[in-house]
């Protein structure tokens, strides 16, 4: 994403690009990892509960949290800055201290916090890549849980030791775990984007493979119909 919205533009164009020459663009994109769920969970509790989690661009964040059952909202926004630094030219300069990030609500009757975090680790970004993910590089598109108390912070770091002893992965996860000190929601033209914009070239090559990643190894979690900050239009 550069520093601006002209990044994505540019990455567009890239993607446009290996799309054209028959790069199988959305199959390579994104390689979900099979790993195994959290040996400590939360206990389901009464209500729902909100999580935040920062794995590169919010598009593809919100689009598969979107699409797991239990999930009652996904808003994508910023976190880890301040309130009057909380807007998307801002952030996009690195200098805020904000990642983007989508704040998660859901039942945990119907889906843990740990499931989330199986999920996310797996399918909706890599844990692994130090402040970027994919074509986009900067803070703002680091690896980060910000945590709604201890109980969450506790399954994280434990979670997180588990996948690295058992070296999951070929590199050692580098997700960052943090309190939450508030969240701001996006611009309403960043909600929704992946449902509301499947064709756009950046999606096609970096996002909708995550959710077909999500339907294949999470089927029992999976949704068809996404849950949406604001109803689609058309």
């Amino acid at each position: 994403m550069f520093t601006s919205s002209r990044r994505r533009s540019l990455t567009a164009l890239l993607a446009a690009t290996l799309l054209s020459i028959g790069a199988s663009a959305a199959g390579a994109a994104e390689d979900a990892v099979v790993i195994p769920p959290p040996a400590v969970d939360e206990a389901a509790g009464a209500g729902t509960e909100t999580a935040i989690f920062a794995g590169g661009c919010f598009w593809g964040v919100q689009g598969v949290f979107q699409h797991v059952k239990g999930v009652k909202r996904a808003v994508s926004g910023y976190a880890g800055g301040k309130a009057a630094t909380a807007q998307y030219e801002t952030v996009s300069s690195g200098a805020t201290g904000h990642a983007e990030s989508v704040e998660v609500t859901f039942d945990p009757k119907e889906v843990s916090y740990g499931k989330l975090l199986q999920i996310f680790f797996s399918v909706a970004h890599n844990p692994t890549q130090l402040n970027f993910q994919g074509p986009d590089r900067g803070t703002q598109y680091r690896s980060a849980l910000f945590v709604a108390g201890p109980e969450q912070r506790k399954v994280a770091e434990r979670y997180i030791d588990q996948l690295d002893k058992a070296h999951v992965f070929a590199q050692p996860i580098v997700t960052k775990v943090s309190d939450t000190t508030g969240f701001y929601p996006a611009e309403a033209y960043h909600q929704d984007f992946l449902t509301l914009n499947p064709t756009y070239p950046y999606i096609v090559y970096n996002d909708l493979p995550k959710i077909e990643n999500l339907k294949s190894l999470f089927p029992a979690d999976y949704r068809s119909q996404p849950v949406l900050v604001r109803k689609a239009k058309g």
